[in-house]
């Protein structure tokens, strides 16, 4: 099972580092399983810690995928050197315990050392859910095809405009953004 999820890690400097991640939950190991290169990557391998944040203010991954907004309040964590996303409804401080190598996407497994359940999850609706994989669409514009990419955005559209408010309609405009920014820069010319 994978659960989307915000990861935050620290730089050897301090410097907190917020990403979208894909958190696969195999029993009680939580895998972080980033693509390389990855500044996840790189502080949780430094620090061995992190934060993984459950949020539901979907802003933060599309702000975070098309680098329309990184900067999110944080609070410091309780028991790992890391950062906690203020509004998050649930976090876990976790631990790196081992490291399967790749050189495309390395397998990090670790335990939570802590988990603190702050506010009730009601659901994602439909638009928050188009939301996160349009995201994730964003997040592989150099991995995947252009007409898959428009043809599951044209899907995901449908969601939005029937079930988004006002946060889901800022995100996905974000996500549209980018994309289209992502095409016209790669466009071949004529």
């Amino acid at each position: 099972m994978i659960r989307e999820s915000i990861v935050t890690t620290l730089s050897p400097a301090g410097e907190i580092h917020i990403a979208p991640i894909g958190v696969i939950v195999e029993g009680e190991l939580l895998i972080v399983a980033p693509f390389r290169p990855s500044g996840t990557l790189d502080n949780l391998l430094g620090s061995r810690h992190a934060v993984v944040n459950y949020v539901e203010d979907v802003r933060v991954f599309a702000g975070c995928v098309t680098g329309a907004h990184r900067d999110w309040p944080t609070r410091k964590a309780e028991h790992v050197a890391g950062a906690i996303i203020e509004g998050s409804l649930a976090y876990d401080e976790i631990e790196l315990l081992e490291i399967e190598d790749d050189e495309t996407r390395p397998r990090l497994s670790c335990r939570s050392i802590h988990r603190q359940m702050l506010e009730p999850f009601l659901g994602f609706n439909r638009a928050q859910a188009s939301v996160i994989e349009a995201s994730i669409l964003t997040s592989r514009l150099t991995m995947l095809p252009r007409e898959k990419i428009e043809r599951e955005m044209a899907y995901l559209a449908i969601a939005i405009d029937k079930t988004a408010g006002p946060r889901e309609r800022e995100a996905w405009s974000w996500l549209a953004n980018r994309i289209e920014s992502y095409f016209a820069a790669t466009q071949p010319q004529s």
